[in-house]
């Protein structure tokens, strides 16, 4: 019967394991080599773009919904001409430093201009016609050029007008294309606003931000200290930022990092974005928009070689692993073998015939180690008992001698030797050496956006909540109820709208129930935190009512906005930002990309006196700071690198003396020097598992059923005739233990036939191998 399984896998499968992970560890560690520009350095320039182009559409879709929402906010009087109809909208006159340049007032159904202000709005190469026709609700933003060449946004928003009734007056030859008939009761026109395109802010120093079209030209560039022009050393990568663009889908939040040629001793690191969101549903997502950032950066020192470490680790693995097997051949896997032949071969002459007798003529070798030494002596003595010796001969050992279990320790020491120390000591990293300034000004210049989309958000609540507490002036409380309705279905963010009299009191309320535990009504407008205990922080934009003199039932003064801290976390989770806190001004917990309680402090002391850095006189928001922060000072975490910036410097809130702190754990970034010590620690690691795998299944399937084989063959040999002894594995432990029990069974027919006892003492039943148990016969 073939051998299944036995000792032979375990001690082929370590071979082989301890091989793989040998070459793994050579191919791993000596490939990784110090680059002028660190990988980590070339990612955070392309989440950088990612996080301008963010912003960047962002500001597109907030300025087209409040196009729209602050033009349906508008109800001019009826029977208004399209002139007046034009100075009655706000968003399409020109304001001085604001983004709009100018408006225009379209026919629906001829797309004829009736109105305009502001500068000329360009409608070269548009179907106007077909735009003011369209059936669509919300028209998606379009990119265009001026006569002076200068892009152009252009956004859309409907605008109805009542009308005065069926009699035309002395204004309808003026408008002849209006969409008014008998029963109509409002004519309906098509705004066209065109604004500025506004460049991508370009945090940290040093740094470009270009906004390019799909073609790769320029449309608008920003840098830090102010623009920049003529900037002809990046119109190379202008070319290849574009031809990468159009490479990949521009409506799935595409992105990527380019190098430029080294001058002056610096090299240029370049990141790119598209300007769409990820399902391609957003307002940009038609404008072919690209983020460009780029800054020069000096080239990183050269760093250590590791591939001479790497082949001599692997070598010395190599030549373990050839030890480890030879010992376990040796002593073990060939001892074992000669066992399972020696025991077949008495068996066979246990038979009563002249050739079997043959097979009891030659001795049995008798392994050095324990177990097996004490199962060849057994099987010596039962050979010397089949041919006829008056009594048998104990076999117990004269001495104690090591067994199996001993070559499997040394085994396992030997694999340990050359796994420990590369888990725990080699290529360990010193964080504040490893981790290039560069990479700790990224983090900065991250956290600053963090920040300032947070800020754009509540800046963008506060202003949205100030348009609709001007339409509350001198309004009924059912009418008001109604606003907020509205107000709440149209604003994703709000999780509660309410209106407070003079004395903090709740009178009108949508949504769900106030977190608020400050009770009082501000004078004002603005961003305020409205409790401060409980299990959900919360934020809120206010804006003080109009009042109404003449109003019999007006609306209260103050309308509050509570804004889910879902939609901030939101804004904090960034790829590769790590984790990151909104705190107020007393270092307490807000907001966070990650899961945390209410209120609760930073994780550790390094970032409260890191935020501690960022504070500045009384009436100054502070500067943002950056640092690595050492494992001591964040307990479990490990060195990181961490960023505090205060939330806003201008805006409503300002004031609040709130920052946003990130985290990025030294070993996510990809350094040289973390990549070495991650493919260090993993060779160690794997090593051990391997060793502790095999050495274990070794142990399971040879050494333990080999003990209990040890057993039953001694007291085999020393005159135990009743125990039966039951096979159940088909490798070699389950071959001897077969073959003993034919030699229980003719030693036992003999003592039967000389009429002797056949145990000088009594024998006790016993577990054999790994069989489910021995039957003792009577």
């Amino acid at each position: 019967m073939p051998l299944l399984g036995g000792v032979r896998p375990p001690i082929a499968a370590l071979l082989c394991a301890l091989l793989v992970v040998a070459a793994f560890f050579a191919v791993g560690l000596g490939t990784v080599h110090q680059h002028d520009v660190p990988q980590a350095v070339s990612d955070a320039e392309r989440q950088i773009a990612a996080d301008a182009a963010l912003s960047v559409a962002t500001s597109v879709n907030a300025r087209a919904t409040a196009l729209r929402r602050t033009t349906a906010s508008v109800t001019p009087a009826a029977g208004s001409t399209p002139a007046q109809v034009m100075k009655s909208l706000p968003p399409a006159r020109s304001s001085a430093g604001r983004s709009v340049q100018g408006g225009v007032l379209l026919a629906p159904d001829t797309g004829k201009r009736l109105a305009a202000g502001g500068e000329p709005v360009p409608l070269t190469g548009l179907d106007v016609a077909a735009l003011a026709r369209s059936d669509a609700g919300e028209i998606a933003p379009r990119l265009v050029t001026s006569a002076n060449g200068t892009p152009r946004l252009l956004l859309f928003a409907r605008v109805t007008v009542p009308a005065r009734g069926h009699d035309k007056d002395e204004n309808a030859d003026q408008a002849p294309d209006l969409n008014e008939g008998p029963g109509s009761g409002e004519r309906a026109f098509l705004l066209v606003v065109s604004e500025k395109l506004l460049a991508p802010q370009a945090y940290g120093g040093g740094r470009t931000g270009q906004l390019l079209d799909r073609n790769g030209k320029v449309l608008a560039t920003t840098a830090d200290g102010g623009p920049v022009r003529g900037d002809t050393g990046a119109h190379h990568l202008l070319t290849a930022v574009a031809n990468a663009a159009k490479a990949g889908p521009r409506t799935a939040g595409s992105a990527g990092s380019l190098l430029g040629d080294s001058h002056h001793g610096l090299r240029r690191v370049a990141g790119w974005a598209s300007v769409a969101e990820a399902d391609g549903k957003d307002e940009t997502s038609g404008l072919g928009l690209t983020v460009l950032t780029f800054r020069d950066v000096p080239p990183a020192k050269g760093g250590p070689d590791y591939t001479r470490f790497a082949l001599v680790a692997a070598a010395v693995l190599v030549v373990i692993a050839a030890l480890v097997t030879v010992a376990l051949w040796g002593a073990v896997q060939r001892p074992l073998l000669r066992l399972h032949l020696s025991a077949a071969r008495l068996a066979k002459g246990a038979a009563e015939t002249p050739e079997a007798r043959e097979e009891l003529s030659r001795p049995v070798p008798v392994p050095p180690l324990g177990e097996l030494g004490t199962v060849g002596r057994a099987l010596e003595s039962m050979r010397r008992q089949l041919l006829g010796e008056s009594e048998p001969e104990s076999v117990r050992p004269v001495r104690r001698r090591p067994g199996v279990r001993s070559v499997i320790l040394i085994c396992a020491l030997l694999i340990a030797a050359w796994g420990v120390p590369l888990l725990f000591l080699v290529n360990r990293v010193q964080a504040g050496k490893a981790v290039p300034a560069a990479t700790v000004a990224d983090q900065q210049a991250r956290t600053e956006a963090a920040a300032d989309r947070v800020r754009q958000s509540l800046d963008e609540s506060y202003t949205d909540l100030t348009t609709v507490a001007t339409t509350l002036s001198g309004q009924s409380r059912e009418r008001t109820a109604d606003v907020l309705r509205r107000a709440l279905a149209g604003h994703a963010k709000y999780r509660s709208l309410y209106v407070l009299d003079h004395t903090g009191a709740i009178l009108t309320r949508v949504g769900e129930e106030p977190l608020r535990t400050l009770v009082h009504a501000p004078t004002g407008s603005g961003i305020t935190r409205v409790n401060t205990s409980g299990r959900i922080p919360s934020i809120a934009a206010y804006a003080q009512i109009p009042s109404a003199r003449t109003a019999r039932d007006a609306a209260p003064a103050v309308l509050f906005a509570e804004i889910d801290v879902n939609a901030l976390n939101s804004l904090l989770s960034r790829p590769g930002l790590g984790s990151v806190w909104l705190t107020d001004e007393h270092h307490r917990v807000l907001a966070a990309s990650v899961g945390f309680q209410a209120f609760q402090a930073l994780p550790s002391q390094g970032f409260t006196r890191l935020v501690a850095k960022t504070e500045a006189a009384p009436g100054n928001a502070g500067s943002p700071v950056s640092t690595v922060l050492r494992a001591e000072t964040t307990p479990g975490a490990g060195p990181s690198v961490a960023a505090a910036a205060p939330l806003a410097r201008t805006g409503r809130a300002a004031g609040l003396d709130w920052r946003v702190v990130s985290a990025e754990p030294a070993m996510a970034l990809k350094l040289t020097a973390y990549q070495a010590q991650s493919r260090t620690m993993l060779a160690g690691l794997l090593a051990l598992a391997a060793g502790i795998a095999c050495l274990g299944w070794l142990h399971i399937v040879v050494v333990r059923p080999l003990r209990a084989l040890a057993g039953c063959a001694q007291r085999l040999a020393d005159g135990d005739r009743r125990t039966v002894l039951y096979p159940v594995h088909h490798d070699e432990c389950g071959s001897v233990t077969r073959s003993l029990e034919l030699l229980r069974q003719a030693l036992a027919d003999r003592g039967r036939g000389d009429g002797a006892n056949p145990a000088s003492a009594s024998a006790q039943s016993s577990r054999c191998e790994s069989a489910p148990g021995s039957q003792r016969i009577n």
